[in-house]
């Protein structure tokens, strides 16, 4: 969908930026100015109307009350949504943000709220708060490395058969199933705070490569790499068995 400017919206992030993932567009558009790419990102507060021009779109996460009023807005911007995914935009969306792209999900008091059901998925209310470090293996089909992250969330998220997850958990509880997120070509679900495009380089790139069909030269972040090390050390002593996957750990 990319014309001469990669066009990152970062939707309500008066309501949706309780976590830090506000981020995940500074991370976007500076992957993209590295390579020579024009990037601009664009903040839309929940007072105005989601642009359909963009090519990625990012949801964080938030509080109950704030959840609520980001699935009104998004509700009365679905069929723009829709028109720009299937125009080739992308759509990153983390913890509260990937609830809402599911048929429903589970408010604070236990009750069934609707989401925009743009992917087949359900969120109910678990038992107990789910809190601390993430690894996930994503699918080898993919191309990504381990992805790590921080999930703070009470949401037990169901995907739909026609669905896949973004990775298999190997540290951490994810969707509560054994797996973490969504994922569906350029729409993307997780659970993963961090930012998580900070922490995973390589998913921050897929994203920039899906929309403006680029073919990404690698940047070398020594700095970032060890830091990616001493997450995955931490998830192992909490007692992941990462050794058969850390072979994914420096890809991409």
């Amino acid at each position: 969908m990319m014309e001469s400017t990669l066009r990152i919206a970062l939707i309500y992030p008066d309501l949706l930026g309780t976590y830090g993932d506000r981020g995940n567009a500074l991370v976007l558009a500076h992957r993209a100015r590295a390579r020579g790419i024009t990037a601009e990102v664009i903040e839309v507060d929940a007072r105005s109307s989601i642009p359909e021009s963009c090519d990625i779109y990012l949801l964080g996460g938030g509080e109950d009350a704030a959840q609520v009023a980001a699935a009104e807005g998004l509700m009365l911007a679905k069929a723009t949504i829709e028109r720009s995914i299937e125009a080739g935009s992308a759509i990153f969306a983390v913890c509260a943000g990937f609830q809402l792209l599911g048929n429903s999900y589970a408010a604070a008091d236990g009750s069934e709220l609707q989401g925009i059901a743009l992917l087949d998925m359900v969120t109910t209310a678990g038992s107990d708060r789910i809190i601390g470090e993430v690894v996930i293996e994503p699918a080898q089909a993919s191309g990504l490395p381990l992805l790590t992250g921080f999930e703070n969330h009470g949401g037990r998220t169901l995907l739909g058969p026609g669905e896949a997850p973004l990775g298999r958990v190997i540290a951490g509880r994810g969707n509560g199933n054994g797996v973490d997120g969504v994922m569906r070509d350029g729409v993307i679900g997780t659970y993963l705070h961090g930012p998580a495009l900070a922490r995973n380089p390589a998913l921050a790139d897929y994203l920039i490569s899906y929309t403006t069909r680029i073919s990404l030269e690698p940047l070398v972040d020594d700095l970032l790499e060890q830091y990616r090390a001493e997450r995955l050390a931490y998830a192992s002593l909490t007692g992941a068995n990462l050794k058969r996957a850390t072979r994914r750990l420096h890809r991409g």
